[in-house]
This record gives C-alpha cells, structure tokens and sequence, in this order.
C-alpha cells in the first residue's frame, strides 16, 4: 500500500481520536466527572483560608487564588484569579506549576557546598553559606574596585563582580536587590528577561 499525504492524514486524525476517545471507554470518564465535586470539597473554607497572591515566574504579574491549610499553613492549591485583571483566571505552564515552589517534596531545603576541585557535596548550615557568601562578595569586591579611572575621574566601581536579577522577583524585591548592587558598585547589572 502507498502512504500518501492524505492517506497519513487520515490515520493521524483516526489515531488521535481514538485515543481521545479511549478514557471514556476504559471507565476513566467516569472519574474524571466526579474530580470537580471533590475537589470544591477538599477546598472548603472549613478548613482552607483562601488568599490572592501574583506569579512569580515571569513580569506579567498573573493574579493567584492560594488556598491555604489552616492547622499545617501549608500551600494546598495555587490557580488563576478570575478577578484578576492581567489574567482572568488563566494561567501557563509555569504559572499553573506554582504550588511546587513551596510544596515539592524534591525541592532543597538545606544548603550543600562543594569545595574548589572537589567531587562531593557537603551539607552545611545557612549561617556558615551566608558568612561565606558575604566573604567572597567583600574579597572579590576589595580586590577589584575602582575609585577613579584612567582620567581621574571619581567612579568608585566594581568590574569583578556581575549581577543577574530574576523574573522571579516581585517590583519591590528588585528594587531592594538593585539597590544593593549600585551600594556595592556594580556596574554590571542585568535581568534574566532581557537576556
């Protein structure tokens, strides 16, 4: 038999639609109606404390409806607003993802350190990373200041040392860390977005 361009396109739309089709005839169909109910049960303000909130992934600023545990303060739903002007309730891939910043069993939770040249990550406490984080900001930024330039100009800058912002971050949170850079005196400070 010969495949021709038609002949494909009918088998691809007859394989797609069987498999559309299949849940409804294997008893999944069944469940998946039911889902809904269940759900509006499992987030019930009995026991849920619901709160708006804005993506965090990229600057559209996406509006968030959390639902919240009230004992555990736990995270137990993240969807759209449908109050929300920017949005209207949906959201993306990553948007829709949300809840896994905080409720993701595979996510870090303690800080691991590999020593220069080393092949072994070492858990240590966040007091010890931050003290050597701040170390090698201020090594890195005594080694490599400018307070004037060729021309005698006063620049008091840093060429050592580059920063790269987050869409992550919310207005005020990138002022704050932008803030910071400049007191340091960076010169190169950049944002993922524009990348």
């Amino acid at each position: 038999m010969e495949l021709t361009r038609r002949k494909f396109v009918q088998f691809a739309s007859a394989a797609a639609a069987g498999l559309a089709a299949a849940p409804v005839f294997t008893g999944l169909g069944q469940a998946a109606v039911s889902k809904p109910e269940k759900r509006a049960r499992q987030l019930s303000p009995k026991w849920t404390k619901q709160t708006t909130s804005i993506c965090a992934f990229c600057s559209v600023g996406c509006g968030l409806l959390v639902n919240t545990d009230i004992k555990s303060k736990r995270a137990v739903n993240v969807e759209g607003d449908p109050d929300h002007p920017i949005n209207r309730g949906a959201l993306c891939a990553k948007g829709a993802a949300t809840i896994q910043m905080t409720e993701n069993p595979k996510r870090t939770t303690s800080c691991l350190y590999r020593e220069p040249y080393g092949d072994k990550f070492i858990e240590k406490d966040w007091d010890w990373c931050k003290k050597r984080i701040a170390r090698l900001i201020k090594d890195s930024r005594d080694n490599s200041f400018e307070a004037k330039n060729e021309k005698g100009q006063e620049v008091n800058r840093t060429m050592g040392i580059a920063s790269l912002g987050s869409a992550a971050l919310d207005n005020e949170e990138c002022l704050a860390m932008h803030s910071f850079m400049r007191s340091l005196g960076l010169v190169y400070v950049e944002h993922q977005a524009r990348i």
